[in-house]
């Protein structure tokens, strides 16, 4: 089948929700001249609130001004990669806006890598400038030489808080501050603020240009940089608010519950508020307590999350008589959504979840489920406008998949990355004929709504079958006594492999393993049910709180080497 014959077949577009248009004419502006406009159109407005501080849309313009003209006194010219390596605070915000705005790249790093994962990054992406937070500073420090970073900006916690929590988090929080003397190479946030003056800089970044090096976390092999360009950034903030045409500009309050260095957290919090004029309530450790009392306080409207996330907040204790009423929508994505969780959700709201998609090589959103459509619990929804998506055959990713039949999912947009960058040929493999190959196994109803079955990856081949974990996971789920689980594939000398099934149970609740197997045995095919079962207290997850089948993979390697 023909590009051009699959660009006619958008089957998905029947299903939109009245008023989303089929194609977008786009602002061609980057996010900086978004958020310009923002500042200009609605000055006194809340642009960022953390930890109850709150900084205007004009103060962020002031203050983004400022540390361009630090950035170019220390060097910085177009094209130079800036990073960054902090949790969700004012200065990831500024720092990456001053970035772009001098036509900088921003590259997003996460701070609970090892330092030999940071130095692979910081090397891979060329950064001559960090801009960090105080505790990672000593890390960073003794790091630098073995990088090509020339200066480090540190930055604290307490930068932005006003009286007297400025005063007080360094006696409350002793254990995670830290003083660091200035250096020639070493610089304090505050003290480049107070040095620098505001006046504008102009902002020299393009539409077409390289925007930022978002890596993909290292669940494969090597970290890769996704290749960004503020096209790419700015397309994908237009198309995600097109999915939601009742959210106008400078009326809405969102959460930054998912972090800003990933680009879930980067494009469906940060930017689009910026963008759109909206206020942005950080989190800088997005514990369920935390979050309901911002999500009260604040009067939060819009919450992009992660399954974990939802399951932790409904799971809080103070859950039932708080009042989060204001919530009008969220979108979750990572992994699947367990319906009764949607519901309970949406219950309490008055507020649908919708589930989506997306990897980082797209920006990240490819798919969400229609926002005042109809909505499929297990569906990953239908593309965005102007974003295409087809199955191809496993084999040789050639031929194109019928209705219903599974295959790789295959993505081509306006927020589909250049490739990955000084990677020619992991580029040459995932984008072919101006096709993102995602390594996703997936299939598409009559309705254009599209399911994710599995990993290429995660697979299992057991005695000849091809088992989807994520089927054995979601059955799992649905046990009353069972919080999370994951089910792996071990290696099995007369099978290939077999299934192992991890398994978190709920606060006070106890399980045998065989109680989980025949549980199983009355959901699964026979050769899909787990042959062993262990339980755990946590399933080690990503920084957007996705499970990471790969580190349970690694764990039990290492336990069968040494029996």
């Amino acid at each position: 089948m023909t590009q051009e014959v699959c660009a006619m077949e958008k089957i998905w577009l029947k299903s939109y929700a009245p008023g989303v248009p089929h194609t977008l004419k786009y602002d061609e502006i980057t996010v900086v001249h978004g958020f310009e406009r923002s500042a200009k159109d609605f000055p006194n407005k809340n642009a960022m609130i953390f930890l109850d501080a709150k900084i205007s849309f004009k103060k962020m313009q002031s203050m983004v001004n400022k540390i361009a003209n630090a950035l170019i006194d220390l060097g910085v010219k177009p094209g130079d990669k800036v990073a960054m390596l902090m949790p969700n605070m004012p200065q990831i915000v500024i720092g990456s806006y001053a970035a772009w705005k001098i036509g900088a790249v921003v590259v997003m790093n996460n701070p609970l890598y090892t330092d030999h994962e940071l130095e692979h990054q910081l090397n891979n992406s060329e950064s001559t400038v960090l801009i960090t937070l105080d505790l990672l500073g000593p890390r960073m420090i003794a790091l630098r030489p073995k990088t090509q970073v020339k200066k480090i900006i540190v930055a604290h916690i307490r930068d932005h808080l006003g009286f007297p929590k400025k005063q007080l988090l360094p006696i409350v929080a002793k254990a995670n501050h830290r003083n660091i003397p200035p250096t020639p190479e070493v610089y304090e946030w505050t003290d480049l603020l107070k040095k620098y003056p505001d006046k504008d800089p102009g902002t020299m970044a393009k539409f077409n240009d390289l925007a930022t090096l978002q890596y993909t976390g290292g669940t494969t092999a090597v970290s890769k940089g996704a290749m960004l360009s503020h096209k790419n950034l700015s397309s994908n903030v237009q198309q995600i608010k097109a999915w939601f045409p009742e959210f106008k500009r400078g009326e809405l309050t969102s959460i930054g519950v998912l972090p800003y260095f990933h680009s879930f957290g980067m494009t469906t919090v940060m930017n689009i508020s910026a963008f759109y004029g909206w206020t942005q309530v950080l989190i800088p450790r997005p514990e369920a307590g935390a979050v309901l009392e911002a999500l009260i306080k604040h009067k939060v409207d819009f919450m992009p999350a992660v399954p974990t996330f939802y399951v932790g907040l409904l799971n809080h204790p103070k859950i039932k008589e708080a009042d989060i009423s204001t919530i009008k929508g969220c979108f979750s994505g990572a992994a699947p959504l367990p319906v009764d969780v949607i519901r309970e959700f949406e219950a309490k709201t008055g507020a649908p979840i919708c589930e989506g998609y997306g990897l980082s090589e797209t920006t990240p959103v490819v798919t969400i489920n229609p926002y005042g459509g109809k909505t499929i619990p297990g569906s990953i929804g239908l593309p965005i406008p102007d974003t295409e998506c087809k199955i191809v055959d496993l084999d040789e990713g050639t031929k194109e998949m019928e209705i219903g039949q599974e295959g790789e999912l295959c993505i081509r947009g306006p927020q589909v990355m250049s490739g990955y960058y000084k990677m020619p040929d992991e580029t040459a493999k995932t984008l072919r004929d101006g096709w993102l190959y995602t390594g996703d196994i997936a299939k598409v109803d009559e309705n254009g709504y599209f399911y994710i079955v599995d990993r290429k990856k995660d697979m299992i081949i057991a005695g000849g079958y091809n088992i989807y974990p994520r089927d054995i996971d979601e059955v799992l789920f649905e046990h009353p006594k069972i919080l999370e689980a994951c089910a792996i594939g071990v290696p099995d000398k007369y099978r290939g492999e077999t299934v192992k099934a991890f398994v978190v149970l709920k606060p006070g609740e106890t399980m045998t393993e065989q109680e989980v197997i025949d549980y199983c045995k009355t959901k699964l095919a026979a050769y899909k049910v787990p042959k062993m079962v262990e339980f755990i207290n946590e399933l080690p997850k990503s920084n957007v709180g996705k499970i990471l089948r790969k580190e349970l993979r690694k764990m039990e390697l290492e336990k069968m080497e040494k029996k």
